[in-house]
């Protein structure tokens, strides 16, 4: 009798177990640890590049539960604001704009470059071959296809728009990016799909001419900036998913992006 009690309870417990396993296994698909957003709220206190962008922005409420039995509201804001992608078509004339981007190219392989410590020196800092050989000592070869995102920790400024844009008294911002020849080598070496950073430009603040975005976005990569909780992101090994909005014609716009952690 006491056998066949063990052995009931034995076969219940497996049982308990089993299905407790697959339910957290249908509540992570693809079998990944976690998922994290990489995406900034959306409201009136954006920092933007462009000052006169920040008034673009504007919010009305058109019907209300307790009035209209329903919530809606109009919303206008510019294609590039907040956390946002750069279509090829934002500086290459004749190259894909947003709703073209291929949806096999917004899922990708994820790669997170860390310059933090180099911008807390530096705020002109601008991401070198030297910082993806450092990346690629510890994890290998960038792999092709994928989407570099860089952690500058620029993002600890968002809640101060002026902090973010960390303009001079002649208005000249401050803030990192990438330089022109990690770009090339991105593109050349390693046909990476995407670039991305936790501040307001690829290029860094000072550029006048925009030299990584004209590069990139002629080579078909696309860009997303204005990037969210890094520090949660894994190093490597993790994949990136982009959900922009689908605008036709669009240069750019909303994007929410996720890293899904195995």
């Amino acid at each position: 009798m006491k056998i066949k009690t063990f052995v009931i309870g034995y076969v219940l417990a497996l049982a308990l177990f089993l299905f407790a396993q697959r339910h957290t296994d249908a509540a992570q698909p693809g079998g990944f640890r976690a998922i994290v957003d990489l995406t900034h709220s959306v409201n009136a206190k954006v920092p933007t590049f462009d000052v006169a962008q920040k008034s673009a922005y504007q919010v009305t409420t058109v019907a209300t539960i307790e009035k209209d039995k329903y919530f809606l509201r109009n919303i206008c804001l510019p294609e590039h604001f907040g956390t946002h992608i750069d279509a090829p078509a934002h500086f290459a004339k004749g190259t894909w704009t947003v709703d073209q981007i291929p949806p096999e190219r917004l899922i990708a392989p994820l790669a997170v470059l860390d310059v933090t410590a180099k911008v807390k020196k530096n705020p002109d800092y601008q991401i070198s071959v030297e910082d993806i050989a450092r990346w690629e000592q510890g994890n290998g070869h960038i792999p092709p296809g994928a989407v570099v995102i860089t952690r500058t920790g620029w993002d600890s400024r968002w809640d101060s728009a002026k902090n973010y844009r960390n303009a001079d008294a002649k208005g000249v911002m401050h803030f990192p990016g990438y330089s022109e020849d990690a770009a090339k080598f991105l593109v050349e070496a390693r046909n990476v799909l995407g670039l991305g950073i936790d501040t307001l430009s690829i290029d860094y603040g000072p550029s006048k001419d925009f030299a990584v975005h004209q590069y990139t976005l002629a080579h078909s990569l696309y860009h997303l900036e204005n990037v969210a909780n890094l520090e949660q992101a894994p190093v490597n090994g993790g994949i990136v998913v982009v959900a922009p909005m689908k605008l036709e014609g669009g240069s750019g716009g909303p994007v929410r992006i996720f890293a899904l952690v195995r």
